[in-house]
């Protein structure tokens, strides 16, 4: 029997499917190939490119990343073919060539480390690091990169392009640091981790309220970056609050993938094993006594791990823990955490006074309108809650989000949906 041709709309999805799942393991293979990102990324979305005409008529690759890593092989062979520095790269290419002349392996190799260690190159802005390292590791788009850094798009979309050509005017080399070079990379490294986390299990946009590929890439980030450090306590306190975070990941969503909130959730449905994991690994940075801010936010989501009811959480002890890590951190979301924080533990009014002062700095995070609208509401104030639920489903672009929100505004008025 003759294999059907895949149509149009088939191929345009399975591309799609492996940018999405493959980008950061396909550009560290190209990077380890290349010593070059920036002419991996070149190359990459040249076979992105081919497939869209090669596909339709052969069909789809069985390991579509192996075909697409060999087709920017034999891409970058012939740019550098045409370099002017052809005689000096001539090994370079005969191990390129010998390369892209092997059959396509079954599995890619993992050198996602080593391209997240080039992305946080000290000659980068550390803002541009981050960026970097979410757009090439994980394959966000430029709009969820700007999201997570509460900025515009288009602000987002410059400072990847100078990244960009930063990486290629200066000559960033691709791979691991030594070793003091790599502790002094670590702190971008796990804000990277940690960001990717975030957008996998707060999806930005979408239908579902969580990105299962982002959360596991960041969880196996996490344990591999603890294990290349031999015990960092900040990248154990990181991979402990993936770890009680995602542990909730089964009760998050309901029927038709609703959203439900930490509050509302079967806590029966909690992953207990990753929770325990995730309190021995953090009892373990704790003791080697250098708490930092991972290790204190972690702390938190223990202790929201812990509470066998939402009405048994220690919000007192939550609140206090936040106030520590506004000290290290000055960052406004750690402050919009605090304040929420603040009215769950019973002072609603000053809860609402610090997301005010927020707002100037927070205009375009949507989370903060969420949690003002939930605190007016708790305060009496119907009208103005309204308004900043308004606000906040406008602002979302995730559908399971945009739900929840609706039947919260919804109460507010008793009115079912």
């Amino acid at each position: 029997m003759t294999k059907s041709k895949p149509s149009t709309t088939e191929v345009h999805r399975a591309i799609d499917t492996v940018l999405r799942g493959d980008r950061g393991r396909m550009l560290a293979a190209l990077s380890a190939s290349l010593g070059n990102l920036a002419l991996a990324e070149d190359c990459l979305q040249e076979a992105a490119t081919k497939a869209l005409t090669d596909w339709p008529k052969s069909g789809v690759p069985h390991v579509p990343a192996a075909w697409l890593i060999q087709v920017a092989r034999r891409q970058a062979i012939d740019i550098l073919r045409r370099s002017k520095r052809f005689q000096e790269r001539s090994a370079e290419l005969a191990q390129l060539k010998d390369e892209a002349m092997q059959k396509e392996p079954s599995e890619l190799p993992d050198n996602r480390l080593a391209l997240m260690f080039t992305c946080c190159h000290p000659a980068l802005e550390p803002s541009a690091q981050v960026a970097l390292t979410l757009h090439c590791i994980a394959g966000l788009t430029t709009a969820e990169i700007a999201r997570a850094f509460v900025v515009q798009t288009s602000t987002m979309a410059a400072r990847l392009t100078r990244a960009k050509a930063k990486i290629k005017n200066a000559g960033i080399p691709f791979g691991l640091p030594d070793e003091d070079a790599r502790k002094a990379r670590t702190s971008e490294v796990l804000r990277v981790i940690y960001l990717i986390y975030n957008e996998g299990y707060s999806a930005s946009s979408g239908a579902t309220p969580l990105r299962v590929d982002l959360c596991v890439e960041a969880l196996f980030m996490a344990e591999l970056l603890v294990h290349l450090s031999k015990g960092d306590p900040e990248a154990m306190g990181l991979l402990a609050l993936i770890k009680f975070s995602y542990a909730r990941r089964e009760a998050r969503a309901g029927d038709r993938n609703a959203y439900i909130p930490l509050d509302q959730q079967d806590r029966r449905l909690w992953d207990t094993q990753m929770i325990a994991d995730g309190q021995a690994v953090l009892e373990q940075a704790l003791s080697l006594g250098q708490v930092g801010p991972y290790q204190v936010q972690a702390a938190i989501h223990g202790l929201h791990s812990a509470a066998l009811d939402a009405s048994e959480t220690d919000w007192s002890q939550i609140e206090h823990l936040y106030r520590l890590m506004r000290r290290m951190d000055g960052n406004p979301v750690i402050a919009l955490n605090h304040a929420v924080a603040v009215g769950q533990a019973g002072d609603t009014e000053r809860s609402l006074e610090m997301i005010a002062d927020l707002e100037p700095v927070l205009a375009h995070y949507q989370p903060l309108y969420a949690a003002k609208a939930a605190m007016l509401a708790r305060a009496g104030q119907i009208s103005a809650a309204d308004t900043a639920y308004l606000r906040a489903i406008k602002m979302s672009e995730n559908a399971a989000e945009q739900d929840f929100l609706e039947s919260r505004r919804a109460l507010l008025s008793g009115i079912a949906h």
